[in-house]
């Protein structure tokens, strides 16, 4: 039995990397396979055991709200052409779990969002996915992770090694290995050039966090952009408290650009039971065109 019940989403940023699909549409409803972004992340949350997820979202996002509620319209008209997989379909993600949200009022960084939920999460852990990150693992990655934080009882935060020139694009622990893929982080890095990098072991969008982690974010000053960092938060609460890291076994896509978006739909789609074999003739077909 998990014994973290609730889950936080940060879903509030401007989605500008991805300008102009994102002037209207959330980036979080960006397409993913047959899936918006946002529901691989909460399909993650309630396959590991989480009860109630946090969805923290801001002025133009009501899309994420009207895709997680029922649709009796479309409903209606499903039924009426006897569609009824996919009659299914929609009323299963309306299902997916006890979800609820809270507006971010400013853009203030995921630290700032994560702070939002604090009253709905109360004094007791919590797993907080960013939507961007993907993982296919056969054991869902968030679940792996509740074997470590029962071990230890402390933080978990999903790490990955990634190459000298990439540190600069994430948050990078100095770690001490403990066991089989688990870390107890000593200092944490955000975006730190190679030469600075303490480790190649980068911080990746999932982390379960003791409640202690609200004190630390409400004294973290706004780092770059005037934005509050999570890992600058996690930074002082490892002065009161362990950190692991846990290195994931899974593949990981970085869906919070467009090339990575890409990347991430082809290989899904490649492993697709119904267009699998189809994409891969036309990818053969056109990579010997070109």
């Amino acid at each position: 039995m998990a014994v973290i019940r609730k889950a936080v989403i940060p879903a509030a940023g401007w989605g500008t990397r991805f300008l102009p699909a994102t002037k209207a549409l959330p980036k979080e409803m960006l397409p993913l396979g047959d899936k918006p972004l946002i529901q691989h992340s909460v399909e993650e949350a309630t396959s590991s055991g989480i009860e109630q997820i946090i969805i923290v979202t801001s002025s133009g996002k009501s899309a994420i709200e009207d895709h997680f509620d029922r649709s009796f319209e479309l409903e209606y008209a499903l039924e009426r052409k006897g569609e009824m997989g996919l009659l299914g379909e929609v009323r299963r993600i309306a299902e997916l779990g006890n979800i609820c949200f809270i507006r971010q009022k400013e853009q203030l960084g995921v630290g700032h969002a994560i702070l939002s939920a604090k009253e709905i999460v109360g004094d007791e852990p919590f797993a907080v996915f960013l939507p961007d990150d993907i993982f296919e693992a056969e054991v869902p990655l968030l679940k792996q992770m509740l074997e470590v934080y029962q071990r230890y009882k402390g933080s978990v935060i999903a790490v990955c090694q990634v190459t000298r020139k990439d540190t600069k694009r994430y948050g990078i622990i100095k770690p001490n290995q403990i066991a089989e893929r688990v870390y107890q982080v000593l200092d944490m890095v955000e975006k730190p050039e190679a030469e600075d990098a303490p480790s190649d072991l980068a911080i990746l969008g999932r982390y379960i966090l003791t409640p202690e982690i609200f004190e630390a974010l409400e004294v973290t000053p706004p780092g770059k952009g005037e934005e509050v960092q999570l890992t600058d938060g996690l930074a002082l609460l490892l002065k009161q408290q362990a950190i692991y890291g846990y290195e994931f076994e899974g593949t990981y896509y970085d869906a919070g650009k467009p090339l990575g978006l890409l990347k991430a739909s082809v290989a899904l789609a490649l492993r697709h039971t119904e267009i699998g074999a189809d994409l891969r003739g036309y990818l053969k077909k056109l990579i010997s065109d070109i």
